[in-house]
């Protein structure tokens, strides 16, 4: 802890807030106080903004393969300190160090997945239909950035986002979440120590968020953000961005339906269970939030996931042998309390887990609920936890219909051994993404976000880059 920076990062300078403030970083796993970090205010926010947008003429004229070797070089540095940077993940957020050298190893992908890209940005030629003009497109970084990331992922979350504003020549004010700073203050010191030039990115963390960030979209200077978090405050960010016309992306809540048809292989859907529940100790939008299991399957089911998560060993992210850290902190366990207390009285049964632990930290235990009322609050809330609840059913179109009944549409999964009707279901989800007879979605390579309440664009993949460019139309005459 004593080497991660603590301070703001603005204009390739480590600075102190304007008025001095501090926030505290809390570990999930015991309560007790990490570290302080600088606490920015208004006046922090504009010095990152003044120092991007100072920045960014000459950042956009920047040589694509010299923005390439940057994110190249600190894909490499990523890697190379993969312990330092699991143990800092875990300290701040909880996450096993297994499933923390996972998310290090998948936020280093994003930059050497954007490093390759910086070097194919491209446009296009051609005559005008009318044969009086020729057309030159050209593609251009839209400007200065606001990158606001969550803390579930705190790396591979800004990686995601900073990798393609760096290839695509966009300078940027990164924003992380209050709860976990330290990974992005870490990053940041990573991409100076790349040859990251001053000014193309300023982190300001704060626990004034609305203070920070409401000026930057609505000054007119901020051209592009990209919001990564719950779908009430995209809600809020887009209003926001509305006057001065700030161009979007959102990568906004869940609500994933997990479909077992009679069909599945029950060792595969178990399998993938536990990866699109469990990951992240389900902290996580991707994962599973309504199980739907066929009838004549259910029970089996039922039994193989509780035994599964009943076998998880919960505690300290640090300690040997734990598979499940704590959640992120008091609110957030105390939110999935309510939720699953909510299930038991509406006569939900519990095969495994439903106690909270005596002793420190924030920990819940993993559980699955069978016979879930479909009127129950976590059918329709994002639980943001260990908690799996299960429903039944017989039809395809009832499941289909019950699975697309809800304003988000992120991701969904699908177990069914029938090639037919895994096209055709996947087909008619309301999703952005499908996990067909898998757990597991993301990847650098593919393009991540959703449909409806769950956002707009997508990050990641070919497409990821294309947030971050405009098109520019020349028209020459012929002749």
């Amino acid at each position: 802890m004593t080497d991660t920076p603590t301070q703001l990062f603005i204009g390739g300078a480590w600075v102190d807030a304007a008025d001095g403030a501090t926030m505290a970083v809390d570990d999930p796993a015991t309560g007790e106080i990490l570290c302080h970090v600088a606490d920015a205010g208004p006046q922090d926010a504009q010095r990152a903004e003044d120092a991007a947008v100072a920045a960014q003429e000459k950042w956009a004229r920047t040589a694509p393969r010299a923005r390439s070797e940057i994110l190249r070089r600190a894909y490499e540095i990523v890697v190379e300190r993969t312990d330092e940077l699991a143990h800092l993940m875990t300290a701040e957020m909880g996450k096993p160090l297994a499933e923390a050298r996972g998310e290090v190893a998948y936020a280093a992908e994003f930059f050497r997945w954007f490093s390759e890209e910086a070097v194919r940005i491209d446009g296009g030629h051609g005559t005008l239909p009318d044969g009086r003009n020729r057309m030159l497109l050209s593609r251009r970084p839209v400007g200065p950035c606001l990158l606001i990331t969550p803390w579930n992922f705190p790396l591979a979350m800004g990686t995601r986002k900073i990798g393609p504003a760096i290839a695509a020549g966009c300078t940027m004010v990164l924003k992380p979440a209050p709860q976990t700073p330290l990974s992005s203050l870490a990053l940041a010191a990573i991409l100076k120590e790349a040859g990251l030039p001053d000014g193309v990115l300023n982190v300001v963390t704060t626990s004034r968020a609305g203070e920070v960030c409401e000026p930057l979209l609505r000054g007119g200077r901020i051209r592009k953000l990209s919001f990564t978090g719950s779908t009430g405050v995209g809600r809020l960010l887009l209003a926001q961005s509305a006057d001065a016309v700030v161009r979007t992306s959102m990568e906004l809540g869940g609500n994933a339906p997990f479909i077992v048809f009679e069909d599945a292989d029950l060792d595969k859907a178990v399998d993938g269970a536990m990866v699109a529940k469990m990951r992240n100790m389900g902290e996580a939008c991707t994962a599973a939030n309504r199980f739907f299991v066929h009838t004549s399957v259910v029970e089996e089911f039922g039994r193989r996931l509780a035994e599964r998560m009943g076998a998880l060993v919960v505690g300290p992210g640090t300690r040997d042998g734990v598979d499940v850290g704590p959640l992120i902190d008091r609110n957030g366990r105390g939110k999935v309390e309510e939720l699953v207390a909510d299930a038991v009285e509406r006569g939900a049964r519990v095969l495994v887990g439903g106690r909270t632990p005596e002793g420190p930290g924030c920990f819940y235990p993993p559980t699955v609920l069978t016979g879930v009322d479909p009127g129950s609050r976590l059918m329709d809330t994002e639980i943001f936890g260990p908690v799996a609840a299960i429903l039944t059913f017989d039809d395809e179109d009832e499941v289909v219909r019950r699975a697309n009944d809800t304003p988000w549409g992120l991701v969904g999964y699908v177990f069914t051994e029938g090639l037919d009707r895994a096209l055709r279901v996947s087909e008619r989800l309301e999703v952005g993404m499908v996990g067909l007879n898998t757990g597991l979605v993301s990847n650098p390579a593919a393009p991540f976000g959703g449909v409806k309440q769950s956002g707009l664009g997508r990050e990641g993949g070919r497409v990821g880059i294309d947030e971050f460019l405009e098109y520019q139309y020349l028209a020459v005459p012929v002749g």
